[in-house]
């Protein structure tokens, strides 16, 4: 009898590891970090500025993100756990207020400290070459559907992308029955899209026939937004922020989370 207890136990005990291992152990091969995206969700313990979300990208063998101010890129390997990042973290050199460029400088720290990583389906932790957390990581959506944008620029087809018109809203909202639509700033649109991994295939675009004269340029910018609409082969995902980019990489749309009125550029 108290061999038979001992040996369900055993077998409980078993049990629970291997359970344990299947949704919170580690993953450790390059392949459980490609083609995923993170929001910083803890720094350290530290409270995070409630406005400037810090994001990283795994692709390819490349790390990239931005740092709440700056944007960051470098190579990486991933294996057995281990997470080791090349020895030049390369990113861009805009000056942000001090508070944010304390964050930036705080989660690059921990960056370059990685040593290890531990992630589930929601969760990724950063950890230094003794275990330690550094960094924890919120998966981050990687879908169009049932998402709303507002319009922050777009390609005019002439001198390239600009910011939208003072005193005009462009937005677009993704549905999730493959249905897409919005405001060009004076009409309305509606159009059909389709997403395959990154790619993205837009329709062809009907608006309604109003016509507006304020603010001036209004409905040469119409224009130009819808056409830019319908070249975008590429959708690009970073926290709030998303970039819809021609087949030739050329920058089409940009747009960001709708969190209340458009701030004016």
């Amino acid at each position: 009898m108290r061999i038979r207890m001992i040996l369900r136990a055993m077998t409980f005990i078993a049990t629970w590891m291997l359970a344990s291992c299947a949704t919170i152990g580690w993953s450790g091969d390059t392949g459980a970090l490609n083609g995923t995206g993170w929001t910083l969700s803890d720094l350290l313990g530290q409270s995070l500025l409630p406005d400037r979300q810090v994001t990283m990208h795994f692709e390819n063998g490349r790390i990239h993100g931005t740092d709440g101010c700056n944007r960051y890129s470098a190579t990486y390997t991933a294996e057995g756990g281990k997470l080791r990042l090349g020895q030049n973290i390369v990113y861009t050199r805009k000056a942000c207020e001090e508070p944010v460029m304390q964050q930036a400088e705080a989660f690059l720290g921990a960056l370059s400290k990685a040593g290890g990583f531990w992630r589930d389906a929601r969760q990724l932790v950063l950890l230094d070459a003794n275990g330690d957390a550094l960094a924890t990581l919120t998966k981050q959506r990687m879908e169009l559907a049932s998402s709303s944008w507002w319009v922050t620029a777009y390609n005019n087809g002439k001198q390239g992308v600009v910011n939208v018109l003072d005193g005009s809203e462009l937005t677009v909202d993704f549905g999730g029955g493959g249905t897409m639509s919005g405001s060009a700033g004076c009409n309305s649109f509606t159009a059909t899209y389709v997403t395959s991994g990154q790619g993205i295939n837009i329709g062809r675009v009907a608006a309604t026939k109003k016509m507006c004269t304020r603010p001036r340029g209004v409905m040469e910018q119409e224009g130009q937004f819808l056409k830019a609409l319908e070249t975008a082969a590429v959708w690009l995902l970073d926290g709030d922020e998303l970039e819809l980019r021609t087949s030739r990489q050329s920058l089409a749309v940009t747009l960001t989370a709708t969190k209340g009125p458009r701030a004016q550029p």
